[in-house]
């Protein structure tokens, strides 16, 4: 929260304190300790500015009612030097404080002078989180989940910088294992197929039947012709994979770019390969005596890890029984690793060989199970799975009119990221994304998305900045310019909606707060649409351009807080900061 807000709270616990022990004092209280109480911000604007249940808390200690702690409480409470006016008693016992009109002074000089910074924090301590997202296999192109992971990841990413983090931002390529032998083998048939004939050759069912492997297979038949037909085959999908990887990887950089997203580190699986960290992880669960052969195999005591990490959150035998755990393969038969092995190495080189405090993956919610699963094992070798979060996210419904949308225009094929972003402003993209919070199922409105009018919540919020920037160009034309606002000037802000829209602002630090301890960039969208409505509410009840020179200026500067804060919001988000619309 921001530094004049906490202050105001820390004011509020005092004075309730204080008036306690002068009611101890004064025989009205006995000397007992006194359980922690909340202050918080009603919802009810007219309870007050704030609201504290220490009356209903205390009932027990006291052994008093609360409506009678309270008006105990009030009458001796000592407001002067503080930024409380006053204090009432509402419903049970709350007691509702209403503040002084300086510090809303004091938050529309605190955001100027801020400026970009303001909704800064140090609540974070710097410590440093890597956030991957997307990670989408190199093998084709990227469909929704990796459009709504994207914008998710990437403006999480930015709250928690804002809630002062160190993060890194990352892409995990799977640019080993079955996946890549499965790649392999489809673009050796297609290659084959150019020159033998479909019928000749024909593509296995499981294989990967895209459109693109048709692509990358004519290209290589393009530089190399059929000179690679006579070659062995291993040599031959080595010499596929080697031309056609780098390709993808570099559209998937491109894709992302286009997105607004900058990745600090493309990680490559085949580096936990060749540098010998997934050897070195398995020989940890080896020399633990957590594995054992079966079939040719090597496995993982899952069920064995995971049991005892359940126990430990408090979960029984028979819960866990109910469960049925299974152990987990490392080591396939044929010799080649799974991706759950590689998995727990590339965890442990997060958290222990890259030492960031905590690691954040954010996953389709069809991952559910694998996440237990993935905190045992980190458990297992000595990383802690509790340094590791997941977010799951729920899948995306594209409609349009109210109907299912599935194929795109253009191709007649599935709607991958590409085609989304050829087809809607990628302001809209980023900021629909996180409108829900994102274990939510959500609705993508392909239709409202291209639209340029109030329904459109990213148009809404960018017009409002927009707005401001058309009252100030217009009275800088009329002679009428804003100029530094005394603090006498600030105080004539006292109408209701003035107060409402300065509180919401007054909250923005804690609201970036709020969203980085839950992992939801969606509170930030929805707090920049209320700020929008907000200032629509007051620009429509209380006229900028006023004949008084003190009210006019202070309401530029409440206009051009509001515009700060908009500005802030959108550029975190990575989202067009218009000054005309």
């Amino acid at each position: 929260m921001s530094l004049l807000v906490k202050q105001v709270i820390n004011e509020i616990k005092t004075t309730v304190m204080d008036a306690a022990g002068r009611a101890v004092a004064d025989g009205e209280f006995p000397e007992c300790a006194l359980n922690a109480f909340k202050v918080e911000v009603p919802a009810d604007k007219t309870n007050g500015d704030y609201s504290s249940n220490a009356a209903m808390v205390w009932a027990r200690d006291l052994r008093k009612a609360p409506v009678a702690i309270a008006n105990i409480l009030r009458d001796r409470m000592i407001l002067d030097d503080t930024f409380i006016e006053k204090c009432e008693i509402a419903g049970p016992g709350f007691l509702n404080f209403y503040l002084r009109k300086s510090f809303n002074a004091c938050i529309i000089e605190d955001i100027l002078d801020k400026g970009d910074n303001y909704g800064k924090s140090e609540y974070g301590k710097g410590k440093k989180i890597n956030v991957e997202f997307v990670s989408a296999n190199p093998t084709g192109p990227m469909h929704m989940g990796n459009a709504r992971g994207g914008a998710l990841g990437d403006c999480l990413a930015s709250v928690l910088e804002k809630a002062g983090y160190s993060v890194s931002r990352e892409f995990y390529v799977n640019d080993a294992g079955n996946q890549i032998d499965k790649f392999a083998l489809s673009l050796d048939i297609r290659y084959q197929q150019i020159f033998k004939g479909e019928d000749a050759v024909e593509l296995p069912e499981d294989s990967y039947h895209g459109d693109d492997i048709i692509e990358r297979a004519r290209e290589f038949a393009e530089l190399y012709s059929d000179s690679y037909l006579d070659k062995p085959e291993e040599e031959r999908r080595q010499a596929l994979v080697d031309f056609a990887l780098p390709k993808n990887i570099e559209l998937m950089k491109e894709n992302m770019k286009k997105y607004r997203i900058e990745y600090d580190t493309w990680f490559l699986e085949s580096k936990l390969h060749n540098d010998g960290e997934l050897k070195e992880t398995i020989e940890i669960l080896k020399n633990k005596g957590l594995t054992y052969e079966k079939d040719g195999a090597l496995w993982y005591k899952n069920s064995e890890v995971l049991g005892e990490r359940l126990r430990r959150e408090g979960k029984t035998d028979e819960e866990i029984e109910r469960l049925e755990l299974k152990d987990e393969v490392l080591i396939r038969a044929n010799g080649n690793p799974t991706y759950f092995a590689a998995d727990i190495a590339y965890h442990r080189n997060k958290l222990e060989i890259r030492g960031f405090d905590r690691a954040i993956d954010v996953w389709g919610a069809d991952h559910h199970g694998h996440v237990a699963r993935m905190k045992g094992a980190l458990d297992a070798v000595g990383c802690d799975g509790d340094r590791l979060d997941i977010v799951l996210m729920q899948l995306v419904r594209l409609t349009r009119n109210g109907e299912s949308v599935r194929m795109s225009k253009r191709s007649g094929k599935a709607i991958t990221l590409t085609d989304l972003l050829d087809e809607i402003p990628i302001d809209s993209v980023r900021f629909f994304f996180n409108l829900r919070e994102p274990g939510s199922q959500m609705e993508f409105d392909l239709g409202l998305a291209v639209e340029k009018n109030s329904e459109n919540p990213v148009y809404y919020c960018q017009y409002a900045h927009a707005r401001i920037c058309s009252i100030l160009r217009k009275l800088e034309e009329e002679g009428r310019a804003y100029t530094e606002c005394s603090e006498a000037q600030l105080m004539l802000l006292d109408c209701a909606e003035e107060k409402e829209l300065i509180r919401h602002l007054a909250s923005f630090t804690d609201e970036i707060i709020s969203a980085a301890k839950v992992y939801d960039p969606a509170r930030i969208t929805r707090y920049a649409v209320e700020l929008a409505t907000l200032f629509h509410k007051f620009y429509n009840s209380c006229r900028v351009n006023c004949d008084d020179d003190g009210l006019r200026n202070a309401r530029l500067a409440l206009c051009l807080s509001v515009k700060t804060v908009l500005k802030n919001i959108l550029e975190m988000f990575n989202i067009t900061v218009p000054e005309k619309m």
